[in-house]
């Protein structure tokens, strides 16, 4: 049963996430909400790290993650299938028809009026976690918001800097500047 349970909530992830894998943040946040023991809002800002440090869609490998975290690689598998077989069945029905509609005004409304809804999910994202690593409760982290505020003024100074380069500094930053647990 738990194997349908990890199936499912990933399905929905997959298929109401849309524009990419930030978009899926605000859908991993509820289900950390609805099922903390699969994932915390911890894990999520942990993962988001890992994930935009690595390879691969950060939907993708939370619901590794999570799958595997509840029920070992089975449940890895399970919950990764979950979440590509909405992207799956969306790509195959876009293929066939979209050469049909790819003029209908309509259709380019439609796609056009999604980008709106897109930024907000993103930028819901982008509040839930900075509250999760900015804030403990009512507490700011002084340390990790002063590093974060100086980190997006350098971004901002330099620009043309290779996006790895900052990857590693946020890294290292963090490493230097991490609290005793």
């Amino acid at each position: 049963m738990i194997y349908l349970a990890l199936y499912w909530e990933f399905f929905k992830i997959g298929l109401f996430s849309l524009g990419g894998g930030l978009a899926t943040l605000p859908f991993l946040y509820k289900l950390a909400e609805t099922h903390p023991a699969w994932i915390s809002a911890q894990t999520i800002a942990d993962m988001i790290a890992i994930s935009e440090s690595t390879p691969g869609p950060i939907g993708i490998n939370m619901a590794t993650f999570a799958g595997f975290q509840v029920a070992g690689a089975v449940g890895g598998l399970i919950a990764t299938l979950g979440e590509i077989t909405p992207s799956i069945i969306i790509i195959i029905l876009i293929a066939r028809f979209l050469t049909a509609f790819d003029k209908n005004q309509n259709v380019k409304d439609a796609f056009y009026g999604l980008r709106p809804a897109v930024v907000g999910l993103i930028t819901f994202a982008l509040l839930k976690l900075m509250g999760v690593t900015l804030f403990h409760g009512q507490v700011i982290h002084m340390k990790e918001t002063i590093l974060y505020g100086v980190l997006v003024l350098c971004i901002l100074i330099w620009k043309k800097v290779h996006p790895f380069i900052w990857i590693l500094v946020g890294s290292v930053a963090g490493l230097m500047f991490q609290l005793p647990s």
